[in-house]
């Protein structure tokens, strides 16, 4: 067990930050990205009539490119966070995401607002990537699965309601609401971080802010064997998840004529993942990470063989539909936190950098492919079962690349000291 070689730097006037509050600060940091993306999903069709676009599928783009642009923006906070510290990237990310929400409220054209929302998302990445490097800087091994699987059961509570919030919004103000709500979150969420995280960035690992440096942990981050197959394994199932959240409106709303219950139902999808999540926290230090999340894989595939066999058949029902995807959501759940832990388990030194290349390729990877499954969408459920099965095969290739082709290893067994770069205090 390691300690970091001087204190961490403290908040103004913070007392020291206890886990549970740990927890559910990042995953709130987090969760502001989610919030900027489900929210808007009941809002889609009263923004497109007002801001008058012709093609249905084009109002898929206030999703799909915040999701592209945050993929791309991922690539620059960590190495300033390895150089400067979480603290203050993460503050900066978040009066980015503050400004240009008030800037989304006040547009008058869907150009615009897509603009904006491209520099919104590039310029707050560091919400989706800094709390996997702090995390990264407290805990390893299983023990970093664990805590980022507790962490997503909290984040994964914003989809779920997110949806039902912008109704609620749009009940009693128009769209442009939504947005002035993200920007009173962010401020609350900045408020936190200001006044109660300490810096975890151990003085040791500091990186200098040099191109060579920067493109030489990038790419050794990026082309480690033990963590490529999954950084590029998880892009691929976060793209069949990103394709959901992008038709899910067309699809669950029109499609299958939920109407009004749409939000209560994208809610429910998103509770299973989080139930998956919780449960995983549970299981992961006992089983291994790569125990429990090579049987998700196998068992999402078998799940998107059935998608697949439903959607071919003729008048497919809500009811046929909605139970088979929200068990294949669910294995995003037991995926998702152990993919990116096991993939950045060998960079604690430059956890930052790792960090942000990583969530650079699987956002790109997630949400280019997610918006093409999107708007693969023709009337029917098969574009995108068909892409559960593609995104599940591959990723199970590339695990077994990985793996130098064995599955279900596990590395450290239960019992096993790991490094933790914090005192046990904060743990």
């Amino acid at each position: 067990m390691t300690s970091f070689s001087s204190a961490p730097t403290r908040s103004p006037g913070s007392a020291r930050m206890g886990p549970r509050e740990f927890v559910v600060l990042m995953a709130m940091s987090m969760a502001l990205q989610a919030l900027a993306i489900d929210a808007m999903l009941p809002a889609l069709a009263g923004i497109a009539q007002e801001l008058a676009i012709a093609d249905p599928n084009q109002r898929q783009l206030i999703v799909g490119v915040f999701l592209i642009a945050s993929g791309l923006g991922a690539l620059l906070p960590g190495s300033l966070a390895d150089r400067y510290g979480r603290r203050p990237v993460l503050l900066g990310s978040l009066v980015i995401y503050i400004a240009l929400s008030i800037g989304c409220a006040l547009v008058t054209d869907f150009s615009t607002l897509l603009a904006l929302r491209a520099a919104q998302a590039l310029g707050s990445a560091g919400l989706s990537v800094l709390p996997s490097a702090i995390i990264r800087d407290r805990h390893g091994g299983d023990a970093m699965a664990r805590q980022m699987s507790t962490i997503t059961v909290i984040f994964m509570l914003v989809p779920m309601v997110a949806p039902s919030i912008g109704l609620a919004v749009l009940l009693v103000a128009g769209w442009r609401w939504i947005f002035a709500l993200l920007a009173i979150m962010g401020l609350v969420v900045g408020l936190w971080v200001w006044l109660r995280l300490e810096e975890t960035l151990d003085p040791a690992n500091r990186q200098p802010i040099q191109l060579k440096a920067i493109a030489t942990n990038m790419v050794t981050a990026a082309s480690d064997r033990a963590s490529f197959g999954y950084v590029i394994g998880g892009g691929l199932i976060l793209s069949a998840l990103f394709g959901y959240v992008n038709c899910a409106q067309q699809l669950v709303g029109e499609h299958f004529g939920a109407g009004a219950w749409f939000p209560l139902i994208f809610g429910a999808t998103a509770l299973c993942m989080a139930f998956a999540s919780f449960f995983n926290s549970r299981i992961v230090e006992r089983f291994g990470a790569r125990r429990v999340s090579h049987a998700a894989v196998l068992i999402s595939i078998a799940l998107s063989v059935l998608q697949v066999w439903l959607a071919s058949r003729t008048h497919e029902s809500l009811l046929e539909f909605m139970p088979v995807i929200a068990l294949n959501i669910c294995m995003v759940g037991f995926i998702g936190a152990n993919f990116s832990s096991i993939a950045l388990q060998p960079f604690a030194h430059m956890a930052g950098a790792a960090s942000s290349v990583q969530a650079f390729l699987r956002m790109v990877i997630g949400s280019g492919l997610g918006l093409v499954i999107g708007l693969a969408y023709d009337g029917t459920a098969l574009p995108l079962a068909l892409a559960f099965l593609g995104c599940g095969l591959s990723a199970l290739v590339l695990v077994m690349w990985s793996e130098h082709g064995r599955l279900f290893r596990r590395i450290n067994p239960r019992g096993t000291l790991r490094e933790v770069a914090l005192p046990d205090t904060h743990c």
